[in-house]
């Protein structure tokens, strides 16, 4: 569960830390093979059955954390093998982004019926009723369910009065909005890839640890370390992500203690893509479309493309927030390495399309980035708030880092513009309530709305990579906001540049 506090999130973290002390420390990559010695010390597994399990599975998240694939079980290979290729100070990544640790699996159940200890062997036998393939026996005084004549239909659970019957899903596969989940020859989760959007919502649910995305943060601190000027670039949802008392000031003095050279706040693209997307609605719909989605979500982006394709060309042709702070840094800087950290697991996907991987060089998640204030000790109690941040971005441009941001920017530019008209939005939080959204718009249900999809429940602030509870994201959110000495997206000095960066 994000911001709670696990022995999953502990691992991530020192994973992490070690794999951005490496890189800063200038350490040759083979010391990666010294790693999981560091991230599982002593001789006494925490929560496996043997030490040399955890070691196995911290080995290959290390190798993920650097972009590289997981090993095979099955040929003898060094855990470094193929590393000397990611230890470079520019972008590196083997797809796919989203994989499965398949010895650190614990084969759940996909979906099963199953009696507890609460059954009380009750004279009514409800549950036996009600089965319609006489899956229910009693045995030794309980309720069984033969798992062979089960249908799954849920009757049961339904009819007992105790309560005593529970429905086992595996988590990440309630988790997927794609159904992209399934099982190999031993109950192991897998990930069919074709379907796959890279929305992380399987890894943060998954209760053991499985599920790892790749990273770049060994790239990212070459890059510093080699002397280039890398520039942050912040998503929205950064507000609180690395503590209540950390003003964007200070964080911005945190990043320079890492090494970045400047840091910008990507509410401002935010503001350049509302200004745009409001006026793609007021020229396409319903002239020319029949309703116009939202673009800034990469993974509702990919989910349209690949379920929906004749219905993806009414999506918003505006480029994202993140590409349009990039463009804009670059325009001004363009020797300037350009780091997006933000919530995202998906953007990491976005950054390496062919017509956008210019624009961005890499890409972090706060949990990443976290990783390395920790290799470096930066110490936020001590650091004073950087006086050359601008406090730039719009409240309007700041919300778009929760659900129903994007389309209120939108909204809020038409109606400074037109007061009268009336727009009509319809919003939805998590792929599968996606996926409900495009099937009602391809029916014409939504013929003259504005549509806002977010593949993660809550908006960017329940991504992947946060380190908060969704409800304290959003209070620091809505408190960034407050901040905003602009509201409208129309106010901001950026907002008519939007064709200079296409």
């Amino acid at each position: 569960m994000r911001g709670v506090p696990s022995l999953i999130s502990d691992i991530r973290k020192k994973v992490f830390t070690e794999v951005a002390r490496m890189a800063y420390n200038g350490d040759d990559y083979t010391k990666a093979e010294d790693l999981p010695f560091l991230i599982v010390p002593g001789d006494q597994p925490l929560h496996r059955e043997s030490i040399f399990l955890e070691r196995a599975i911290a080995g290959e998240r290390v190798r993920l954390a650097m972009g590289l694939s997981v090993r095979s079980v099955q040929t003898r290979s060094l855990m470094t093998e193929g590393m000397d290729h990611a230890a470079i100070a520019k972008q590196y990544y083997e797809p796919p982004l989203i994989n499965i640790i398949p010895y650190a699996c614990h084969a759940c159940p996909a979906n099963r019926y199953w009696v507890t200890d609460v059954c009380q062997n009750c004279l009514s036998a409800s549950c036996q009723q009600v089965c319609p393939r006489e899956a229910i026996k009693f045995v030794n005084g309980k309720s069984r369910i033969d798992p062979a004549k089960c249908i799954r239909c849920g009757k049961c659970a339904q009819a007992c009065a105790y309560h005593a019957i529970v429905h086992l899903e595996r988590p990440c596969q309630a988790a997927c909005g794609m159904d992209a989940i399934g099982s190999d020859e031993n109950g192991r989760a897998t990930i069919n890839q074709e379907k796959c959007v890279s929305c992380g919502q399987c890894l943060v649910s998954c209760p053991f640890g499985a599920i790892v995305d790749k990273g770049q943060i060994y790239q990212v601190v070459r890059s510093i370390m080699e002397g280039d000027k890398v520039i942050a670039i912040m998503a929205p949802a950064f507000a609180r992500q690395f503590g209540k008392d950390v003003t964007a000031a200070k964080l911005s003095s945190a990043l320079r203690a890492l090494g970045f050279a400047d840091v910008v706040e990507v509410a401002i693209g935010a503001d350049i893509c509302a200004v745009e997307e409001a006026k793609d609605f007021l020229e396409k719909v319903p002239a020319k479309q029949p309703f116009m989605a939202t673009s800034c979500c990469p993974a509702w982006h990919a989910m349209v493309h690949k379920l929906f394709p004749a219905q993806a060309k009414n999506i918003s042709m505006t480029l994202t927030p993140m590409v349009y702070t990039a463009r804009m840094v670059k325009r001004e800087q363009p020797d300037a390495r350009i780091v997006f950290v933000g919530p995202c697991a998906a953007k990491k996907l976005e950054a390496i399309r062919e017509d956008i991987r210019s624009d961005v060089d890499f890409v972090l998640t706060f949990e990443e980035l976290q990783g390395m204030f920790e290799a470096k000790e930066v110490d936020f109690e001590s650091l004073e708030e950087d006086p050359k941040l601008k406090n730039a971005g719009t409240a309007a441009g700041r919300g778009f880092a929760v659900a129903g941001g994007v389309a209120q920017a939108v909204v809020d530019i038409i109606h400074a513009q037109h007061p009268d008209m009336e727009i009509k939005v319809a919003n939805a939080e998590g792929l599968k309530d996606c996926r409900k959204l495009m099937t009602m718009a391809k029916t014409g249900k939504y013929n003259g709305f504005l549509l806002e999809g977010m593949a993660c429940p809550g908006g960017c602030v329940a991504g992947a990579g946060t380190l908060l509870p969704i409800d304290q994201a959003v209070k620091g959110v809505e408190t960034a906001q407050k901040l905003a000495t602009r509201k409208n997206p129309l106010e901001s000095e950026f907002s008519g540049i939007a064709e200079e960066l296409v």
